[in-house]
């Protein structure tokens, strides 16, 4: 049960594709600078809803009648073009919890934790309108490294219970690898990224101390993939895009002073769908977004199951 009481919730890629309540805190949205331009700054709204977990086994198992768990997220980030080939970026989410469960209730806010991530460039892709040859195939390539850092309220601070927590209480390094490729108006991306995090030392757990010990949570693995179509509104320029998007993420068992805690790792997959509002020019652009976690059997393994309504809004500077 105590997976389906985890809160906060972040990943570097496509939108809230694959974000989870136990996943820490972090912005659910990439922050990608465009090639033409030189920052961007991005502001979005998630509402998590969540209805019920899997266990250990894979089985999916409801909340009791009566329960109403919900977290909502305001992320704030900014890009930077650093070179032609080169950007960094850096998002922070501020969260709500709002809880009912077993009769007992809950509420409580703070900063979830924060994402800072460099990438490079590798190879563009050059977006066409008609495969001509070979080389129109190849997709743009980026490579990238991001570190979460935990500014969040974690099990590890002054908390008395798992409903209270924004963050995970961990630094997590992660490499990622992002593949797009546009043949218009349809395009396609594909995503990986593979982290560790760090150990820590413990003394205490939702606001008991205990006897010390070191922790460290299991690495993790990440991929989503998505499909999307572009369409131009009349002659102004301004465009209307569609995005359907699938998501796998995958942590290891926790290790408790170098000893395994078996069956203590976690899985989840989930789809999504997403709609894109352009203006002529690129600067600005609106979507809204929504994640969805099937509540079947065999879905995830220690996880909540939720659902993800995202909005949100981009600006880039050239």
């Amino acid at each position: 049960m105590s997976a389906a009481l985890l809160a906060g919730a972040a990943t570097l890629f496509p939108a809230s594709a694959l974000a989870g309540s136990c996943c820490g805190g972090g912005s659910a949205s990439t922050l990608s600078v465009p090639k033409y331009a030189r920052a961007l700054a991005d502001l979005s709204f998630d509402m998590e809803k969540y209805s019920g977990y899997w266990n250990e086994t894979g089985k999916h198992i409801d909340d009791p009648p009566g329960s109403d768990l919900n977290q909502y997220r305001v992320n704030a980030g900014i890009g930077y073009r650093l070179a032609t080939d080169w950007q960094a970026s850096v998002s922070l989410p501020y969260v709500w919890n709002d809880n009912r469960y077993s009769g007992v209730s809950s509420s409580s806010d703070g900063l979830g934790d924060t994402t800072i991530s460099l990438l490079y460039e590798l190879h563009d892709d050059a977006s066409a309108w008609k495969i001509r040859e070979m080389r129109d195939l190849i997709p743009g390539v980026s490579l990238g490294a991001s570190l979460l850092v935990p500014t969040g309220i974690s099990p590890y601070d002054d908390v008395s219970s798992s409903f209270d927590v924004t963050g995970r209480g961990f630094y997590r390094l992660d490499g990622n690898l992002l593949m797009e490729k546009t043949v218009q108006p349809f395009s396609a991306s594909l995503a990986f990224s593979y982290g560790t995090h760090f150990e820590r030392p413990v003394n205490r757990e939702y606001g008991k101390y205990v006897e010390p010990y070191r922790k460290k949570l299991g690495d993790r693995a990440s991929a989503s993939l998505s499909i999307g179509y572009n369409y131009v509104l009349g002659t102004g320029g301004d465009s209307l895009g569609g995005t359907l998007s699938y998501a796998y993420l995958h942590e290891d068992d926790t290790g408790y002073n170098g000893v395994r805690d078996n069956n203590s790792g976690f899985s989840k997959q989930s789809i999504g769908c997403a709609v894109t509002y352009a203006n002529s020019d690129s600067d600005w652009s609106v979507r809204a977004g929504w994640n969805h976690a099937f509540r079947s059997d065999g879905w995830g393994r220690n996880f909540p199951t939720t659902d993800i309504f995202s909005l949100g809004v981009r600006y880039v500077f050239r």
